[in-house]
């Protein structure tokens, strides 16, 4: 498993894949060299005939942005995976339909897929000499009103409302428009690649791109972690900070009212650990107020918050244990492997199984 660089994320190209991972990681782990800190992880999901791409973000409180930033990494990355396949003389095939794509997250990372999850519940809005565009555009803003009201204080002002609803509106039509371009150089360039690799002759291979973000597309959340900067900057600092108009972009509650708006997630995993205080919140309210993932598709593994860390150095790992959380700093990779990779790769394939037997998202 050898990473290079691709675009601003990081690859290690399966000669024989199954299909490709999109991993994105927590804060600080998943910006900072992922591919050393997930390095157990990663290599068994590899080992599992998985094309690897590794996500990295920026430290930013705006979500919506560094979300969008991940979905134009798909769009940038898929044509070079079938351009590099090429000139190594590996499999491409599964390259062709974004359906052989997935998600792995942990922490923080889990929140940017969920919201990628929510925003494919976005109505669709054409282009604008469609006869419907105008109402579309206008059922759009009905969504992004919709989910500001409800999350918005009582004694929120009616300017900071319309506001917020029209900054929301404008970043993610922006947003939608500029994937729909992404989109079309995509495939532009994927038929280019193929056609080249033939001589230019008939192309025969079929292309799918579904959707501009990812639905139908499985996700397995790994501690998922939805909060804002009172977990991260100690009171009172942190209501001082809110107070002057600094937060998170999405707000939590925001966050949860879009992903129960769009009520997708039907190919959604989920594992929790069992001293994890910090996913805690979030896990509970997928399980009791979202009500997803379905029986079977969520597991409760030994550990705490950092399990997923993890680098291999022969026939034992490295780990990043929290305290009270009795994983020790040393293991064999036979049992990290039984009790973390195993039951996560397990769960990750179930999911393409449901994938694959036509329950979509």
């Amino acid at each position: 498993m050898k990473f290079q660089p691709v675009s601003h994320s990081w690859v290690a190209l399966h000669p024989k894949p199954q299909g490709v991972i999109q991993f994105v990681g927590g804060a600080f782990f998943g910006t900072f060299w992922p591919m050393f800190f997930y390095r157990s992880l990663l290599q068994r999901l590899f080992e599992d005939r998985y094309t690897i791409v590794i996500l990295p973000f920026n430290f930013t409180f705006n979500h919506y942005a560094e979300s969008g930033f991940l979905i134009r990494e798909q769009y940038e990355i898929m044509p070079e995976l079938v351009r590099r396949a090429i000139f190594a003389k590996y499999d491409y095939q599964v390259y062709l339909s974004d359906q052989n794509f997935g998600w792995v997250g942990h922490s923080i990372g889990c929140k940017y897929i969920a919201l990628l999850e929510a925003f494919s519940a976005l109505p669709i809005i054409g282009k604008p000499s469609d006869p419907n565009f105008s109402h579309r555009i206008e059922e759009f803003r009905k969504f992004i009103e919709s989910i500001v009201r409800s999350t918005t204080t009582k004694t929120a002002s009616q300017l900071k409302i319309d506001s917020k609803i029209e900054s929301i509106f404008t970043d993610l039509l922006i947003l939608i428009n500029d994937l729909e371009i992404k989109r079309k150089e995509a495939l532009r360039l994927i038929k280019y690649y193929i056609k080249k690799e033939s001589n230019f002759k008939e192309l025969k291979d079929d292309i799918e791109i579904s959707s501009i973000f990812i639905k139908n597309q499985p996700s397995l959340l790994l501690a998922p972690v939805n909060t804002g900067l009172d977990s991260a900057i100690p009171q009172p600092l942190a209501s001082i900070v809110i107070n002057l108009g600094l937060n998170v972009k999405p707000t939590p509650k925001e966050t949860y009212a879009l992903i129960k708006y769009g009520d997708l997630f039907n190919l959604l995993g989920l594992n929790s650990f069992q001293t994890d205080k910090l996913a805690l919140s979030t896990v509970q309210w997928f399980e009791n107020d979202f009500k997803k993932p379905p029986e079977g598709f969520k597991e409760d593994l030994k550990g705490g918050h950092l399990r997923p860390l993890g680098i291999q150095l022969g026939n034992f790992a490295i780990n990043f244990p929290d305290f009270k959380d009795n994983i020790p700093l040393i293991e064999p990779i036979q049992k990290r492997n039984k009790e973390f990779e195993s039951p996560v790769r397990e769960l990750f394939q179930r999911l393409e199984q449901k994938q694959a037997n036509g329950q979509r998202k």
